[in-house]
C-alpha cells in the first residue's frame, strides 16, 4: 500500500491511523471537515497531505488532488454523541456521505474501501460480538451505520472496488473525544476529583488507538472483500476495574462513586468482541495491555494541560 485516503482523521483512531500507515512508508491523504481546529492534531510529514471539505462537498475533492490512491478509510460521521445520534435527518445524511465517499474512492482510483461502522450496530447482546451476530440498533445512530455499510458494500461491488466494513468498538487513547467515559474519567483523576459512576458491572472490551490503527492497516493489506470485521481486543473485563485501573495508575488514593449513576434504560451490559476471523485473515495481535496504553494516554494528557 503506497498511497491511502482517511477522511475524519482528526480524531484518536484517524491520527493513530496516519501515524502507522506513515511508519509503513505510506502516503496519506487526509480529507478535514473545513475550518476545524482539530487539524493542528495531523502529524507534520512529508508523506501526509491535508485538504478541507465538508461532508456534503466530498466528491469535490477528487478535482483538486491526484488519481492513483489504492485504498480509502472512511470516517467522516456527523452527530455521532448524545442526544444527536437520534438526529434523523443528520443519520440519512451520513447514509449518503458515505455514499458519497465510495464514489470518490472510485474516481481516486482506489481498489479497496474500509468504513467505519460501530457497536451500536447490535444494539444490547448478551454475547460477544463477530460478523455473524445478529444486528439490532435501538437509536438513529446505529441504524445509520447499519444501512451505510450494507449500501456501500452493493456500490462497491458495483464499481469493482474490495469493501470491508468494520464495527468498531470501545477506542481510547490521544486525541479522543472530550465526551468519552475514558476522556471525562481522565479529567477528573488528573484534578484529584471523584468521579460518579455506575456499580460498573458493564463486560467491556476497551482497546489502544494504535491496536486499532493497526488492525485497519492489516486489513487494508490482507482483510476478505466483502466482510465485516468486529474490532476490539478481544478481551472482556468489569468496566469497574478498568475504571479503578486508570485511579492507580494516576492516584490509588482517590475515591470513586461507584452505584451513584443508575444504569441507563437501555444499558447495554455485555460489549466485546470476537476478534478470531480477524487474527485468522490478517495476523492481527492486540500489543497493549489496557495499562500500557492508558499509560502512554495518561502522558498525553498531561501534556495537553487539561
Amino acid at each position: 500500500m503506497k498511497k491511502a485516503v482517511i477522511t475524519g482523521p482528526t480524531g484518536a483512531i484517524g491520527i493513530a491511523l496516519i501515524n502507522e500507515l506513515i511508519q509503513n512508508g505510506t502516503r496519506v491523504l487526509a480529507i478535514c471537515h473545513k475550518g476545524t481546529k482539530r487539524i493542528a492534531n495531523i502529524p507534520k510529514s512529508d508523506y501526509v497531505e491535508i485538504i478541507e471539505a465538508d461532508l456534503e462537498n466530498l466528491k469535490e475533492c477528487a478535482e483538486i488532488v491526484a488519481h492513483d490512491y489504492e485504498v480509502f478509510f472512511h470516517f467522516a460521521w456527523a452527530c455521532t454523541v448524545g442526544d444527536s445520534r437520534n438526529n434523523i435527518k443528520a443519520q440519512i445524511d451520513n447514509i449518503q456521505y458515505t455514499i458519497d465517499a465510495v464514489e470518490l474512492a472510485s474516481i481516486l482510483g482506489c481498489k479497496r474501501f474500509i468504513g467505519a461502522g460501530s457497536q451500536a450496530e447490535y444494539g444490547r447482546c448478551e454475547r460477544d460480538l463477530d460478523s455473524n451476530t445478529p444486528t439490532f440498533p435501538e437509536n438513529g445512530y446505529g441504524i445509520a451505520k447499519l444501512c451505510a455499510g450494507q449500501l456501500s458494500r452493493i456500490r462497491c461491488n458495483q464499481l469493482g472496488i474490495d469493501h470491508i466494513w468494520t464495527r468498531i468498538l470501545s477506542v481510547y487513547g490521544p486525541y479522543d473525544g472530550e465526551k468519552t467515559l475514558i476522556s471525562g474519567l481522565l479529567k477528573s483523576f488528573l484534578n484529584g476529583q471523584s468521579p460518579s459512576c455506575t456499580k460498573g458491572e458493564q463486560i467491556w472490551d476497551y482497546i489502544y488507538s494504535k491496536d486499532i490503527a493497526k488492525a485497519l492497516r492489516l486489513l487494508a493489506e490482507r482483510g476478505v472483500s466483502n466482510k465485516v470485521y468486529c474490532l476490539g481486543s478481544g478481551e472482556g473485563h468489569p468496566l469497574r476495574d478498568y475504571i479503578e485501573s486508570i485511579r492507580n495508575l494516576i492516584n490509588p488514593n482517590l475515591r470513586i462513586g461507584f452505584g451513584e449513576v443508575a444504569y441507563g434504560e437501555k444499558q447495554v451490559m455485555h460489549l466485546c468482541a470476537d476478534i478470531s476471523e480477524l487474527v485468522r485473515d490478517t495476523g492481527f495481535i492486540p500489543q497493549y495491555s489496557f495499562e500500557e496504553g492508558m499509560r502512554e494516554t495518561i502522558e498525553w494528557v498531561r501534556g495537553q494541560k487539561i
